[in-house]
């Protein structure tokens, strides 16, 4: 360990964290031996964030641990903190021990110095405050298979005397679980201590395959009913809590992980447990749909306030869409809550009967025309234009402002050709800067080239907003069929540093009539950036017609990540799929597992679904 009067013989202006130059360390390291709690927890908080950051570790981070260390045992206060703070350096996975970059990896730096003055921690097994204890079984469980054979048989006494006599069952738990690490195996389901008891399931079912054996899984389910042993907030490798570690192990297995949270959701849903597990089954399996809706709807009865309903009503608006036909108990049970006087509860109930297409809906989105309900009745009922439309107008003539705003103008983007209706408000949003981008591409979809338009998309094409422009600039071609402004505005936007990919999107409506720009389009083919190369190929391809320089930059951009979807999607378009991705199709098609996650705002078809059906389209069309 070394001292605060050490600090100055580290060169710490040479070295780098997480904001640059870490001269900042040695004053932060010397807070820590204040008196004063809030200026020790704002240190700590600071070294989280630039020596720790985002999991991540730094060059600086190694030296400033037997700093660290010696603040642990020597300092007035948050010691605990400390010790967290060391525990959280050192953590990672165990398996980068045997990648051949670990040896210089910063986290490898951390373990090493850690080792190296964990003797002189030891002692804090034995502190009269628990927390302490606890927060050094973290550290030694961080680098238990990295201890060299003297220390590990002094660290196995230590966890062995905390687990066989250590008057707090949590901290008996924790020492069970180092033990473990340490290859130590314990038999530990029929302790007494419930504590001990749900630590010893948790390794039962982290050491096991799915299913999971059945003895450990009914400790969890009957752990995760009781709020008792099950709440532990004190945190774990990466800074998870017990519940948060309990649910990732069981959404390993679905069958189990479906089963458990029945069992809370019936016993009442305690702290919510129940439903975040079905969140984490739905966010992790595909084809589950039923299941996740059938518990989140038996959970609504036991959510303890508007906020914890109302989640769960919008959890079961973003899945019920993939049910083939939603039961009638489970549309009366959104139709009772879509009548509630709680406006929130009501607009999320209605979004899910909306989703349902059950006819009750609609009148209940015109009684209450929020931009969000005329928005999702424009997209299930869109054979309601008539009606629709009027309330649209009405709410746009109001100044709706923003995303509202936005929500209104997109709800015209299904009615087709009935949506000229609105002509006059979608005029007024671009003169007035309300939704100007959304309001010029819809005025190229079903817009007339009046001369009070045209004067007004050809203004928009002068915005400081390049959105705006390029959005103004296709929609003045779209109803003039002339190119030569829509290219000049074009030339402007893929000659000035921004978002190149974002106006490369919006070329397709012009087609060939782009090809005057295809000497700016086409260096953008070997663009370090993944997605204005992406674009570009897209572009070109729409410019061209033909796929001979797309196909390849696409090809190599596919991958499970958004911008892989929207690379296959382009690469789709173009009618040519290169035999070497059909493994990758395959995976894609047939995965259990979500291969990507949500977005937000999340969309109306999951990206993981649209990532699966159109592998599945093309696979078919390649036979």
């Amino acid at each position: 360990m070394r001292s605060p009067a050490e600090l100055d013989e580290v060169q710490w202006h040479t070295l780098t964290h997480a904001y640059g130059s870490a001269s900042d360390v040695p004053e932060l390291i010397r807070a820590l031996h204040s008196t004063d709690e809030d200026t020790v927890a704002e240190a700590v908080d600071e070294l989280y964030g630039n020596i720790h950051h985002q999991g991540t570790v730094y060059p600086a981070s190694a030296p400033a641990v037997p700093f660290l260390a010696h603040a642990a045992r020597h300092a007035p206060a948050k010691r605990d903190e400390v010790l967290m703070l060391l525990a959280t350096l050192a953590d990672h996975d165990p398996e980068d021990i045997d990648s051949p970059h670990w040896p210089t990896s910063p986290v490898a730096a951390v373990c090493s110095e850690l080792c190296r003055v964990l003797p002189e921690l030891l002692p804090c097994l034995d502190d009269p405050e628990r927390a302490i204890r606890r927060a050094m079984l973290r550290i030694v469980g961080a680098v238990a298979e990295l201890l060299p054979a003297q220390l590990r048989n002094s660290v196995l006494s230590g966890a062995e005397q905390l687990y066989a006599d250590d008057p707090v069952p949590v901290v008996r738990a924790d020492a069970l679980y180092v033990l473990a690490r340490l290859g130590r195996r314990i038999e530990a389901l029929d302790s007494p201590l419930p504590e001990v008891r749900l630590a010893a399931a948790m390794l039962a079912v982290e050491q096991s395959e799915p299913p999971y054996p059945a003895e450990p899984v009914a400790i969890l389910a009957e752990a995760g009913a009781d709020p008792g042993a099950a709440s532990d907030e004190f945190p774990w490798e990466g800074g998870t809590t017990q519940d948060e570690r309990l649910r990732q192990l069981l959404t390993r297995d679905p069958d189990t992980a479906l089963a458990v949270a029945a069992r809370w959701i019936e016993d009442g849903d305690l702290g919510s447990r129940g439903s975040w597990l079905v969140d984490d089954i739905a966010a992790t399996w595909r084809d589950r749909e039923p299941e996740i809706v059938a518990l989140l709807i038996a959970a609504l009865p036991h959510q303890k306030d508007a906020t914890g309903l109302n989640y769960r009503l919008r959890q079961v608006t973003r899945w019920i869409g993939y049910l083939p036909s939603p039961g009638a108990d489970v549309r009366d049970t959104l139709h009772r809550h879509a009548r509630s006087q709680d406006e929130g509860t009501a607009a999320a109930a209605l979004a899910a009967l909306l989703r349902c297409r059950d006819s009750r809906a609609l009148p209940l989105a015109l009684s209450r025309p929020t931009a969000q309900a005329l928005g999702a009745a424009a997209e299930f009922f869109p054979e309601a234009a008539d009606q629709l439309i009027p309330a649209i107008r009405r709410e746009l003539a109001q100044g709706a402002t923003d995303n509202a705003a936005i929500a209104l103008v997109n709800a015209l983007a299904p009615m087709g050709a009935a949506a000229r209706q609105a002509l006059p408000e979608l005029a007024d949003c671009l003169r007035t800067n309300r939704a100007a981008v959304v309001a010029a591409r819809q005025l190229g979809r079903c817009g007339i080239p009046d001369q009070e338009i045209l004067a007004l998309l050809t203004a928009a094409m002068r915005s400081d907003d390049p959105s705006l422009r390029s959005s103004a600039a296709v929609a003045h071609y779209q109803l003039t069929g002339d190119a030569a402004p829509a290219l000049t505005a074009f030339e402007t936007l893929l000659t000035t540093s921004g978002q190149t990919h974002w106006h490369l999107s919006r070329l397709q409506p012009l087609g060939p009539c782009a090809v005057g720009l295809l000497p700016l389009v086409e260096p953008l083919l070997t663009s370090p950036q993944d997605w204005s190369r992406m674009a570009a190929a897209e572009a070109h391809h729409w410019i061209t017609g033909t796929s001979t320089r797309a196909v390849p930059v696409l090809a190599d951009l596919v991958a499970a990540s958004p911008i892989g979807l929207r690379a296959l999607q382009a690469l789709a378009d173009t009618g040519r799929i290169p035999d070497r991705l059909l493994p990758t199709l395959r995976a894609f098609a047939f995965s259990p597992l979500r291969l990507l996650g949500d977005t937000w705002p999340a969309t109306r078809v999951h990206p993981d679904e649209q990532l699966r059906t159109l592998a599945r389209r093309l696979l078919t069309a390649s036979r």
